[in-house]
C-alpha cells in the first residue's frame, strides 16, 4: 500500500472520472493508494477543499497559506491554529520561502513562514515547508523559530546533499516527488540514495510534476508508484520495501493509525 504524502486534490482534473471524485476515489483504492495527504495552499478556496474530501478517512488535510499566494487571506497565528484544531487536519502548510516566483521586499513571506511555525508548535502538528531558491533563509527561520521542537517534511525535495542533513538535523523528513525521476535531477537522485530509510516520504504534488513516464502531463496520486519505484532502483531494493517504509515514516510523523 502507498501514500502520497503531498497532493492538491482539489485542483486535480476529474474529467477522465466522469468529474465525479468518488470515481477517482475508487480508482485511487484500485492502485494501492492507502492514503492521501491533501494540501492547502490558501483560505479562499479552504472550504471547498476540506467540503470535497471530509467524507473520506483516507484523506487528510493541511491547513496554510502558500508563500507565492499574494491575493487573500494573510492568516495571524490565532486564525492558523483555529483552522487547524480539526482532527482531520494533521499538518499546517504548505508554508515556506519562494524567491523564484516572488520579487522586491520580501519581509511579508518570511513573517507569514514565522506564523506558521508558531501556530505549528502551538498545535503540536508537523509543518509542510516548500523552498525554491531560498535555502539559507529556510534553514536560518526554521532554526530561530526552534522549528525542530515540531518538525515536519520538506517536500518536493530539489536542493542538495548539504541541505538535506542540515534538514534532517532540524528534525525534518524529505519527501520526494516525481522530480526524482527526471534524468536532469542528479543531485536529488543522490539524496534519494543517501537519505536515512526512516527519514523520507514519496509524494506527487498532483496535479503538478507528472513523472517519467508522464512527465508534462497532468499527474494524480495514483503516479506516486512511479517515484517508488525509481527511488526503489536508486537504492537498490524493492518497490514493496520502499512503499511499506515511506508509508511507516508518515504514519510516524504525523502519528496516525492507519488500517
Amino acid at each position: 500500500m502507498l501514500i502520497d504524502s503531498h497532493c492538491h486534490l482539489d485542483r486535480i482534473d476529474l474529467k477522465p472520472y466522469q468529474n465525479d471524485f468518488s470515481c477517482f476515489m475508487k480508482e485511487a483504492e484500485n492502485n494501492q493508494i492507502e492514503h492521501m495527504l491533501c494540501i492547502a495552499i490558501d483560505l479562499e478556496s479552504y472550504p471547498a477543499m476540506h467540503d470535497l474530501v471530509s467524507g473520506y478517512s483516507q484523506i487528510s488535510l493541511t491547513v496554510g497559506v502558500h508563500p507565492n499566494v499574494k491575493d487573500g487571506r494573510d492568516p495571524g497565528v490565532d486564525e492558523l491554529v483555529a483552522l487547524g484544531q480539526e482532527k482531520k487536519v494533521i499538518a499546517i502548510g504548505e508554508t515556506g520561502l519562494d524567491y523564484f516566483r516572488s520579487e522586491g521586499d520580501l519581509g511579508w513571506q518570511q513573517q507569514r513562514f514565522r506564523n506558521h511555525i508558531n501556530a505549528a508548535k502551538i498545535l503540536k502538528k508537523p509543518l509542510i515547508i516548500h523552498t525554491r531558491e531560498a535555502k539559507e533563509d529556510t534553514l536560518r527561520i526554521l532554526e530561530e523559530e526552534r522549528a525542530q521542537d515540531i518538525g515536519g517534511v520538506i517536500h518536493c525535495f530539489t536542493e542538495d546533499w548539504d541541505f538535506a542533513e542540515k534538514a534532517l538535523d532540524l528534525n525534518f523528513f524529505i519527501s520526494f516527488s516525481g522530480i526524482v525521476t527526471f534524468n536532469s535531477a542528479k543531485a536529488i537522485k543522490e539524496v534519494a540514495k543517501k537519505i536515512p530509510a526512516d527519514r523520507f516520504l514519496i509524494e506527487t504534488d498532483s496535479p503538478y510534476l507528472a513523472p517519467v513516464p508522464f512527465r508534462g502531463k497532468t499527474n494524480y496520486p495514483t503516479y506516486v508508484r512511479y517515484v517508488a519505484e525509481h527511488i526503489a532502483e536508486l537504492r537498490n531494493t524493492s518497490f514493496e520495501q520502499i512503499a511499506k517504509q515511506s508509508s511507516e515514516n508518515f504514519k510516524r510523523l504525523f502519528q496516525l493509525e492507519l488500517g
